[in-house]
């Protein structure tokens, strides 16, 4: 993780705001219960939201996301952890680095309704992005 540091505005690079979630079946889009890459995509947004709420007191807007990398699968049933991390405070923008984290993921070989702890857990998606909040 970042190292906190105070900006100008008073807002701490570093801070970081981590949410975690089931992926349902009903999220399922492709064959092997792969889910969208739209659906990383979505929990950025949700944790970006949260990041301007903590920091700025307002929901904020999405403005742009640069360098997306779909490295591994999301799939139907796995556990995922979404990062998000600030890096670049502006005036009105506010730049983070994304991460989708695969934590779990069932094991049909054990058992229906077998799953598994990664342990590391599977990084699935990252990105960089910027959202834009009223002035102060």
């Amino acid at each position: 993780m970042n190292t906190m540091t105070e900006t100008a505005a008073g807002i701490p690079t570093g801070t970081t705001v981590l949410h975690r979630r089931y992926v349902p079946y009903s999220h399922a889009h492709y064959a092997g219960n792969l889910v969208d890459g739209a659906y990383s995509l979505a929990a950025f947004g949700d944790v970006a939201t949260e990041m301007c709420i903590v920091t700025d007191g307002d929901e904020g807007l999405f403005a742009s996301y640069s360098d997306v990398q779909f490295l591994a699968p999301v799939r139907a049933g796995d556990c995922i952890e979404i990062e998000a991390t600030l890096v670049r405070v502006g005036t009105r923008s506010r730049e983070m680095e994304f991460a989708v984290r695969v934590v779990a993921r069932g094991n049909p070989e054990r058992g229906e309704s077998a799953a598994d702890v990664l342990e590391p857990p599977i990084v699935a998606t990252t990105a960089r992005g910027v959202v834009v909040v009223p002035p102060r």
